[in-house]
């Protein structure tokens, strides 16, 4: 039984009003966002396509009790990121 997993999306278009990050705000442009589910929790970051540098998205960690929430979460949170407007982790 996997106790922990990741996803990774890259080349997503954030639209108008970006994501929001912990460290540095709100950024836009070609992003590209990780997840990780472990303990419990899925731990979203996002960085500039092709970067070096990961930033917390805001409200992240998310509680996701089992791996398919997780997978979910992360996928919200690609949509989130594709509508724009400030995107923060959804909810679990």
């Amino acid at each position: 039984m996997n106790t922990w997993a990741t996803w990774t999306t890259q080349g997503i278009h954030a639209g108008t009003g970006g994501v929001k990050t912990v460290e540095i705000g709100v950024i836009t442009g070609d992003l590209t966002l990780h997840t990780t589910w472990i303990e419990g929790e899925a731990r979203l970051t996002v960085q500039y396509s092709g970067a070096l540098d990961w930033f917390t998205v805001e409200g992240s960690p998310v509680p996701a009790t089992d791996e398919h929430t997780a997978r979910e979460v992360h996928q919200r949170m690609v949509e989130g990121m594709k509508a724009g407007g400030g995107a923060t982790a959804p909810l679990g």
